[in-house]
């Protein structure tokens, strides 16, 4: 590699996770504006946003693989291809279902076989501190894009268009095929033929059920399906790794490498991954709708509020890259995991229908130190346990259940919001006293909906209630909000525990 030219790769890499990562961060602070424009609601909204990274997970394995097949470089320009179709598709959206095509499907599959392209294009390009440096960078771009997403949404929402955020990434796409000259081909060495079809079935479909499962515990009427879905998933997912196994053992070539996960390295690296995402998916959807449903701040002061964060991200993921060659990186996460939870803790105490934006301001940065912390070492860490022949492999599972735990963050979190709003509104129809011939259920139902549709049109209840309903929903939203927050502490928490037995080794490379 020209040294005139060293960080052309990282370039084109950091480009690539940028516009991956800025739809789901822009498009929460868009989140009213999209139920009133097309039609929907907070529910669908967040099952898109889940999905997104649902269909990254589960074709991730298959966008690895291909890597092998085709060369690393031309995956990578393939899935940009079939990211920006998704992405001009998302931008003509005039419904949900045309939103959810272009951007979880299209851009969903284009970013399963960029982002492993891109994690073995940038481990094979480096070496050293150059390679920690790089994936420092690398991370620190990821966490931009997710954390800075909110005001480059909330400017287009509010004095533009939310069309816009997905239109402003072809300029990227654009970058990046003209810079694509930085990027080197590897051999393939696999062929079509030898591409496992039943583990791609098995991995998709296991993993598809298992989030579709969370995400249906938003809708009660839905919840006697969850236990088989989420069953049947995981099954199948038990079916996958063992089908696995069975072709390494004979000799075959299987979609994954499942035999990295023994490593103990590895496996924790990649358990942390997920750990990690969780919280902050969580945080960046729950986060904006409290803004907009309680505060009633529009698209550019929620990305506003969470500015301060998206720059301490920034900062803290160049500063934990520069503090991992003096001290062993796996204390760097274990910091990272409990600044973190201190985060969320102090936020836990802030919400209340008297909340300002700035009372959320010292909660978002203190988190936002652990979370640059967590994403300076993580990706690094973790495939510093792979040898140069299990590269592919190590990329798609780790990108993998990176995906998964941030669909399956923004799923949970999502649905422990909602179900504690859920519970919280009975209580709340009560205390007005005004209760008469409707039932509660009624009321209750009436109010739900309203709040799904994010207090937008005249909810459906009584008109002596109608005063009422912002105040029980809000009230009900700071209190659900409090619940779910000490969760996200208690998940960043078990982070800290599972890294401390992951085993000790200074600055891998």
């Amino acid at each position: 590699m020209d040294d005139s030219y060293k960080w052309g790769v990282v370039l084109i890499a950091c480009m690539a996770i940028f516009i991956i990562v800025l739809d789901s961060s822009a498009m929460n602070v868009a989140i009213s504006t999209l139920v009133v424009e097309l039609n929907t609601t907070v529910s669908i909204i967040q099952g898109i946003i889940a999905i997104y990274a649902l269909i990254i997970a589960s074709f991730m394995l298959l966008g690895s693989k291909i890597q092998d097949i085709l060369g690393r470089k031309k995956t990578f320009l393939m899935g940009l291809i079939i990211y920006a179709c998704g992405t001009i598709t998302a931008t003509l959206s005039i419904n949900a279902g045309m939103l959810l095509l272009g951007w979880a499907i299209l851009e969903g599959v284009g970013a399963a076989m960029i982002l492993p392209a891109t994690t073995t294009i940038v481990g094979s390009s480096y070496k050293g501190k150059d390679r920690v440096t790089a994936f420092g960078i690398w991370g620190g771009i990821a966490a931009v894009g997710a954390a800075v997403g909110p005001i480059v949404g909330g400017i287009f929402t509010t004095y533009l268009s939310w069309r816009l955020v997905f239109g402003s990434e072809l300029v990227f796409v654009a970058g990046i095929l003209i810079f694509r000259h930085y990027l080197t081909e590897s051999e393939p060495t696999l062929k079509w033929k030898d591409l496992d079809i039943v583990g791609v079935f098995l991995s998709v479909i296991s993993l598809i059920l298992i989030v579709l499962g969370i995400l249906f515990l938003t809708r009660p009427e839905y919840w006697r399906y969850v236990a088989v879905l989420v069953g049947s998933g995981s099954i199948l997912f038990i079916l996958f790794l063992w089908w696995q196994k069975r072709r390494i053992n004979n000799g075959l070539e299987p979609l994954s490498d499942i035999t990295l996960l023994k490593n103990r390295l590895f496996g924790l690296g990649t358990l942390n991954n997920v750990i990690q995402q969780i919280p902050l998916a969580g945080f960046l959807f729950i986060i904006p709708v409290f803004l907009q449903q309680v505060t009633k701040l529009n698209a550019f002061d929620t990305g506003l509020t969470l500015l301060p964060a998206s720059m301490v991200i920034l900062i803290c993921s160049l500063l934990g890259a520069k503090l991992s060659s003096r001290i062993d990186s796996k204390y760097v996460l274990m910091i990272g995991f409990l600044i973190a939870a201190i985060g969320t803790f102090i936020l836990s105490g802030v919400f209340n229908v008297n909340t300002h934006m700035q009372d959320l301001i010292p909660g978002t940065v203190v988190f936002g130190v652990g979370i640059g912390f967590l994403l300076s070492q993580l990706t690094n860490l973790t495939m510093a346990a792979a040898g140069k022949d299990q590269e592919t492999d190590a990329s798609g599972l780790l990108n993998c259940f990176k995906n998964l735990g941030y669909s399956m963050g923004t799923a949970l979190i999502g649905v422990l919001l909602l179900l504690s709003v859920f519970g919280g509104l009975t209580a709340g129809i009560e205390s007005t006293g005004l209760v008469d011939n409707t039932t509660k259920d009624e009321i209750h139902d009436g109010l739900f909906n309203y709040m799904e549709k994010m207090q937008t049109g005249t909810p459906q209840i009584p008109p002596q209630l109608v005063p009422y309903a912002p105040r029980i929903i809000d009230s009900t939203i700071s209190s659900a909000m409090r619940q779910t927050f000490t969760v996200l502490s208690l998940i960043l928490l078990l982070g800290f525990f599972t890294s401390l037995f992951i085993p000790s080794r200074k600055n891998p490379t």
